[in-house]
Order: C-alpha cells, then sequence, then structure tokens
C-alpha cells in the first residue's frame, strides 16, 4: 500500500469511528434571521410587523403555529425541539420581532421548517 493510501485509510477510519462514537464530526447548527410571524395571519393575509404585534402575541399564546420570515420572503415553520422546548417558549414570547433562530434546517414535500434549539 503506498503512503497516500495510508493516510486515506487512516482519515476514513477516524471519521467513521468519530461518527460511531460521537456522530458529531464537524457538526454546526444552521441559523435563520428573520420576523417571527403566526402563521394564521400573515399566511392568509399578508399580516406581519409591528402594527401586527398585539394580535401576533395572541395568536402565538393560543398555540397558533409560528413561522419566521426571512429578509429575501423565505419562510420556514418554526418547529419545537422535544429534548429543548425552552427555545420555542422564548420564540412565543418575540412575536413580530426580528430574531435568529439556530437548530435543524428541514424541508419535506416542499415546506421549509427550522428545529429550535437556540433564539439569539
Amino acid at each position: 500500500m503506498t503512503m497516500a493510501g495510508s493516510v486515506r485509510l487512516l482519515l476514513i477510519a477516524g471519521t467513521t469511528a468519530g461518527l460511531l462514537v460521537g456522530g458529531s464530526v464537524g457538526w454546526a447548527a444552521d441559523s435563520v434571521t428573520g420576523e417571527v410571524v403566526d402563521l394564521a395571519c400573515y399566511l392568509p393575509h399578508g399580516s406581519k410587523g409591528a402594527s401586527h404585534r398585539k394580535c401576533a402575541d395572541t395568536c402565538a399564546k393560543k398555540g397558533m403555529p409560528l413561522g419566521l420570515l426571512t429578509d429575501d420572503n423565505q419562510l420556514y415553520l418554526v418547529l419545537e425541539d422535544h429534548e429543548n422546548p425552552k427555545a420555542y417558549a422564548q420564540v412565543k414570547e418575540k412575536a413580530a420581532e426580528k430574531i435568529t433562530i439556530e437548530g435543524e434546517k428541514v424541508t419535506r414535500d416542499g415546506m421549509n421548517a427550522i428545529v429550535a434549539e437556540a433564539v439569539k
């Protein structure tokens, strides 16, 4: 086996071992910044911004689904992390505010979402 082949084999073995033991070789959370919108008002009516804050707070407290609307009009459904519900609770307190959510971005069947693991 050549020296280059040996090095490649060691890199593959080390990466595989890291995945098996820790499961996190170089993994970092995604982040999305935008305005917290209540989807019950935003989707049918386009309601957002400071003028909609009171209604958005009410909808969030009722348990209506929340989204994060980016500056380039990308909409993410905000999902609660089952192991860290505090982050989603923080999102609910920020209706109509611009925040950054850190967590896993997911897309399924055309819908974008982010699992709220931390809020900044």
